[in-house]
């Protein structure tokens, strides 16, 4: 009982990890403006994502465009983009596999077959977050390192999104719920009771019952 419920929570953890990284991905907010010194300008905010950047007005109306080319990209950028399809891609694989093992399913009859399962699963996940982990943490530090940067341009200095705050939580999510699966145990087989049978009293030739059948 208790293996199937680390088996549930385990699961629920990874599924909101999984689908908090797909937002990641979509989201244009990976970087920010940021306003210091002279470019104080707010009447307008820029957003950088994987797939396009936006530009916010001050009265709210949005623009946003997705960018032209793949290979004019940023190596940071095209690494990004391939490490979050890929995490999000495992996350559903996981998904799949995990339900195929879990407790609460026939999908396989062997306990042991699938505490193994639930186990892949869950390495699964732990990989997934891994890899969103990655481009997050590849992205941040770029943007760090400019930011303290003399030579770059004021107007070209960025600061951490939003998204990258939900991806480290999804990313946390994801390994906490991959670590929680990967504890999962088959069901214990000494776990019913066991039965015995006393061996039948045999008669002596007399048609009397054996007096070591009573000590």
């Amino acid at each position: 009982m208790v293996s199937a419920g680390l088996e549930i929570m385990g699961l629920a953890l990874c599924v909101i990890g999984s689908l908090l990284v797909m937002v990641t991905c979509g989201l244009p907010m990976w970087k920010v403006s940021a306003f210091i010194e002279s470019n104080i300008v707010t009447a307008q905010t820029s957003w950088e994502g994987l797939w396009m950047s936006c530009v916010v007005q001050s009265t709210g109306q949005m623009q946003c465009k997705v960018y032209d080319s793949v290979l004019a990209l940023t190596t940071d950028l095209q690494t990004a983009r391939a490490l979050s399809i890929i995490s999000s891609v495992l996350g559903v694989l996981g998904l799949m596999v995990t339900i195929a093992g879990a407790q609460c399913t026939n999908c396989i009859k062997a306990e042991t077959v699938k505490a193994r399962v639930v186990n892949a699963g869950g390495v699964i996940y732990i990989i997934s977050g891994v890899f969103a982990l990655v481009p997050l943490c590849w992205m941040a530090n770029n943007i760090i390192s400019d930011f303290y940067n003399p030579n770059v341009p004021t107007s070209k200095k960025r600061e951490i999104g939003a998204a990258l705050y939900i991806g480290w939580a999804a990313t946390g999510l994801l390994l906490l719920g991959g670590a929680m699966l990967c504890c999962s145990c088959p069901a214990s087989e000494n776990s019913s009771y066991s039965v015995k049978y006393a061996p039948t009293k045999r008669a002596t030739p007399n048609g009397d019952y054996d007096k070591r059948n009573y000590v």
